[in-house]
């Protein structure tokens, strides 16, 4: 594909990254999660705030929006399912100009004021799109987020572990060459962004102060939804 393809490939998965779900989900349900619990846009705090089914939804959402527009540019220029050897390193730097634009929607929505949220959902998303090479990675990341959620109950740190991992995974996974180098160097700089985006949450996490998953938390009062559930009544 030529690269002015590229580019509007990018250029759409900026968009379609821009697009905040989190925001959305919260006002379709009367609520600014902005001005509720962390403030973040985030699967996370849309759960805290509107209720956990919300968060997943949030989260699926999130990472769609990363995911689609990585694989159909994929798709189109005849990169998906393709390793880094046959591609090269031209071809790889093209096709990783379309997560990076997702992931920067997702990060600065012009919808938002150029705000938005830590790209957690969205980046596993676009990893996933990029099949194979950052897909398997991307999935040995998620169990290790699971892994420390599970054992420190602390999203946020769960996070940033499973961030930190992720260029480790992709060595193990393709080794370095002079073909494979654009894939290291792409999940090095999404590791580095998830842990600056999470640089309030480190500071609270080195005072103790992080909360937990389970800990008691003040929901915003939400109205019941099209089936008269209410997920104030803790119900999630």
């Amino acid at each position: 594909m030529h690269w002015s393809g590229w580019a509007a490939c990018a250029l759409v998965a900026y968009l379609l990254g821009s697009i905040p779900f989190g925001v959305l989900l919260g006002q379709w349900r009367g609520v600014d999660v902005r001005e509720h619990g962390s403030r973040n846009i985030g699967a996370t705090n849309v759960g805290r705030v509107l209720g956990r089914r919300w968060g997943y939804l949030c989260f699926l959402l999130d990472a769609a929006k990363g995911a689609v527009p990585v694989a159909a540019a994929g798709e189109l220029g005849g990169t998906l399912g393709r390793s880094a050897d046959e591609l090269g390193s031209s071809a790889l730097l093209a096709w990783l100009a379309v997560p990076a634009a997702a992931l920067a929607g997702h990060m600065a929505s012009p919808f938002l004021g150029f705000k938005g949220g830590k790209g957690v959902a969205t980046g596993f998303g676009a990893l996933v799109g990029f099949w194979p090479l950052l897909a398997f990675p991307a999935l040995a990341a998620i169990g290790v987020w699971i892994v420390v959620l599970a054992v420190g109950r602390i999203v946020s740190l769960a996070s940033i572990v499973a961030a930190l991992s992720l260029p480790i995974g992709v060595l193990v996974a393709g080794g370095v060459s002079s073909e494979s180098w654009p894939l290291v160097a792409a999940a090095s700089v999404l590791a580095l962004l998830v842990v600056i985006r999470h640089r309030s949450n480190l500071s609270r996490l080195l005072r103790g102060q992080e909360p937990r998953i389970g800990a008691a938390t003040r929901r915003a009062a939400t109205p019941p939804d099209a089936f008269g559930h209410n997920d104030d009544d803790g119900r999630t």
